[in-house]
């Protein structure tokens, strides 16, 4: 791949996951299907569309869709369609094997630490019976899963496995920039704030229990301040 190439690609994963991450520094999880449905077109999953179409149009890709509105139509159609493929087929298999299908932050310290849980947390989630790490089945098979049945709509040129298997790679980079912004989203939203994270609960210490002396010489805890 150019080096063209690779710097289309990076604007197409960073800008997408900037705005599905926006404003999310949790996932909330899901109480059932009909609210997963729901959030599938939230604006933020809109404006990722939007913004892979533009650049694809830069790009003229693919060429077979040309210019003009009529070619912007089709590449964003295409990435909400790719978008709800994805959904449609992460939510059941998440549900049968009990995975967690929000983005739980990290309590660790470090900008490295937290950048290797977020990237991580991509392909591990936690089981919704015991909490326990598990490989995020649902997140995988719905990355590639839909990277494949995209091809249904693409042209002839790009219908094939091994593209079908690279939209699924770039879908796992823009949900993995996607953590990496969730994770460190209250550092970028408020820069003063770096280093405090939200998942830590400030520790203020319980007020020293004022003593008196008993007759016998003994402190004993003053029963106002018990």
């Amino acid at each position: 791949m150019s080096t063209r190439g690779v710097r289309i690609g990076a604007v197409v994963i960073f800008g997408m996951a900037a705005l599905s991450a926006r404003g999310q520094s949790q996932n909330a999880e899901p109480r059932d299907g009909a609210t997963y449905i729901k959030n599938s077109l939230s604006p933020e999953a809109i404006g990722a569309a939007g913004v892979g179409a533009a650049i694809t149009q830069g790009t003229d890709t693919p060429g077979e869709w040309g210019q003009g509105a009529a070619g912007f139509a089709k590449r964003f159609g295409s990435g909400i369609g790719k978008h709800l493929v994805k959904r449609a087929i992460q939510y059941p298999v998440a549900k049968f094997f009990h995975e967690e299908l929000s983005y739980r932050r990290s309590d660790k310290t470090g900008f490295g630490p937290r950048l290797k849980y977020a990237l991580v947390s991509t392909v591990i989630t936690h089981k919704t019976t015991d909490g326990k790490p598990t490989v995020a089945k649902g997140e995988i098979v719905g990355a590639f899963g839909s990277g494949l049945i995209s091809r249904l709509w693409q042209p002839a040129s790009t219908r094939t496995i091994g593209l079908g298997f690279t939209s699924g790679g770039i879908t796992l980079g823009a949900d993995a920039a996607g953590n990496v912004i969730r994770e460190f989203w209250p550092e970028i939203r408020h820069p003063h704030t770096h280093g405090v994270s939200e998942n830590k609960t400030s520790f203020t210490p319980r007020p020293t229990a004022a003593v008196s002396t008993s007759a016998a010489g003994a402190p004993q805890q003053s029963e106002i301040q018990r």
